[in-house]
């Protein structure tokens, strides 16, 4: 059987499991819609908090990152890994314990202003749209290649899947597509990486392969010797300052993603809160471990697959020539030398990757069995679209819920709530598969631009909320307006050219900060704007400091204190 026939098998049963959690989910209420009815077990919660973080730009970019970009493509690791834990262990049980849906409900009430409310949906749609880009850019690349379609095609099918189990089960059948969409990704991404460990290395382990056998000195030496940059050689591709900076910037990035803390709130108590951020971290380790062992993987054995072998038989090559038809893979005999040629010149390098089909790719070049591959595309559809859902429904809550309900509508009943946020998915989906084929960037790049939106964003307002009882509305909203505007600015001048077909970037860095990083500045200005502002106006109503206090110090605790 082929690959293409065995990957459409695999993907229909996967996708027809997710079609029929959402049928099965269906939910006629708006908190089973926006928070899965608060009912959802620790354990299950943290494996759907796992897939919901970890998205397509984790499964199908950040190993091909790590693999362009070797000893400082860790801040990824870095940044997404730290961001979650400060996530878990700073922020998320005192938004729990305060009980609303959504971020912006949360600043609504916490800033006592509709506007706030107003300002952080805002904010959220501005984030989710632009981590949405990569996840459905990462749909199209995995139908493009496995079942021969456009990836505009690709986009559309995987809009439609979304579309039912979102619209249907809400937060409910998001969740428990979740839990089965991690199953599927992990076990393909440890799958494959066990595999191709063993075949370089002898250790099945990747883990134990990558830390103790010398295939990452093996892949930085045939690097030098063709000319690329060593691989295990710090600050070769980013400078000091913005290795910091965007690490910087994914980890309060993190913390800040309304996507991500809308899941603590599915669970019943702040205990289970703390439980599902511990699950998920055991569960995100399993793929975060293993992502730079098989970044090292892919890179050697793609440049020992393709380096200085005759263009012709490298063209009659099956993985070769149908990702060549992608566009994602191009091979040009520059010299006319008649031999392939990695270089780090782009007038003589002969080989060009996108990033994003590294490890997709890598079953095929390792000639792993047709299985494998199957399964690895599913498990990369798996993870941009549990994200996707994730995203979609923090959309349609900003809108649907926290500004025509808590705003426009108060009066709004049950079943017409429960209509509008219905309709706030479709249309976020329809908008979503719009920014999936026209990306600005590829797909982790783009999910770097979303951390940092929401770094710059609402960070600063959710902490300040939370251990600052002297912060108030009008600090709150000049920060996240500065934050937001100057962070979206500087990347829509700085990546031009993508979103508005300039030939140049109008500015090539800020203070030679990258883009993936400027969210750390962005943040910088809110968390200013926002203490100064507050500090030269009138000081939040005595219940609001009060209501700081209540959240952030457990019941009791003075009394014990005082005994």
């Amino acid at each position: 059987m082929s690959v293409e026939a065995l990957t459409l098998i695999i993907i229909s049963i996967t996708f027809g499991i997710y079609i029929y959690i959402g049928w099965w989910a269906r939910v006629k209420d708006t908190k089973s819609f926006y928070v899965a009815g608060n009912d959802i077990p620790a354990v299950a919660n943290g494996a759907a908090i796992a897939a919901d973080w970890m998205s397509g730009a984790s499964f199908i970019s950040m190993a091909g990152l790590i693999s362009f970009l070797g000893y400082d493509g860790t801040i990824y690791l870095m940044g997404w890994t730290g961001g979650y834990v400060l996530l878990t262990l700073l922020l998320a049980p005192y938004l729990r314990k305060y009980g609303k849906y959504t971020v912006p409900d949360f600043i609504g009430d916490r800033y006592y202003s509709n506007k706030a409310r107003a300002v952080a949906a805002v904010a959220t749609v501005f984030i989710s749209l632009t981590y949405v880009a990569g996840q459905m850019r990462g749909v199209g690349i995995v139908f493009s290649r496995y079942l021969q379609v456009d990836i505009l095609t690709g986009v559309l099918i995987g809009m439609a899947i979304v579309a039912f189990f979102a619209i249907l089960g809400g937060m409910k059948g998001i969740t428990w597509t979740q839990v089965v969409q991690y199953s599927i990704l992990m076990t393909a991404f440890l799958i494959m990486a066990t595999s191709i460990s063993f075949m370089l290395t002898g250790n099945p382990i990747p883990q134990a392969a990558f830390t103790f056998s010398n295939i990452a000195e093996r892949l930085s030496t045939l690097q030098v010797e063709l000319g690329l940059k060593e691989y295990l050689a710090p600050f070769q591709n980013l400078s000091p300052i913005n290795v910091f900076c965007v690490t910087m910037a994914l980890m309060i990035g993190t913390a800040g993603l309304p996507h991500v803390i809308i899941r603590f709130y599915t669970v019943k108590t702040v205990r289970a809160a703390r439980w599902s951020g511990v699950w998920a971290l055991l569960f995100i380790a399993l793929l975060y471990t293993t992502a730079p062992a098989l970044g090292v993987f892919a890179k050697y054995n793609l440049i020992q697959s393709l380096n200085d072998k005759p263009i012709e038989e490298v063209m009659q090559v099956d993985w070769v020539s149908k990702w060549q038809s992608t566009g994602l893979l191009q091979l040009e005999d520059k010299n006319g030398d008649g031999k392939l040629r990695f270089t780090s010149n782009e007038n003589t390098n002969e080989v060009t990757i996108d990033r994003d089909i590294i490890v997709l790719s890598t079953p095929e070049v390792a000639k792993l069995s047709p299985f494998v591959i199957a399964l690895v595309a599913a498990g990369g559809l798996a993870a941009a679209l549990s994200t996707a859902a994730g995203l979609l429904l923090a959309m349609s809550s900003a809108i649907s819920h926290d500004i025509y309900y808590r705003i426009l509508r108060p009066d709004a009943n049950e079943l017409h709530r429960l209509k509008v946020a219905r309709i706030m998915i479709l249309v976020a989906v329809l908008v979503a598969g719009w920014f999936g084929v026209h990306p600005p960037g590829f797909v982790g790049e783009v999910v770097a631009f979303a951390f940092g939106l929401a770094a710059a964003s609402l960070f600063p307002a959710i902490f300040l909320g939370i251990f600052d009882k002297r912060m108030n509305r009008e600090g709150a909203i000049c920060g996240i307006l500065t934050g937001l505007v100057f962070t979206f600015t500087m990347i829509v001048l700085m990546r031009s050219p993508q979103i508005l077909g300039t030939s140049e970037p109008i500015l090539d860095s800020f203070f030679s900060i990258n883009a993936q990083g400027i969210g750390v500045i962005g943040a910088i200005l809110n968390f200013v704007v926002s203490l100064t502002v507050s500090r030269l106006t009138e000081a939040p109503p005595e219940e609001i400091q009060d209501l700081v206090e209540d959240i952030r110090i457990p019941k009791g605790i003075n009394e014990q204190a005082a005994n």
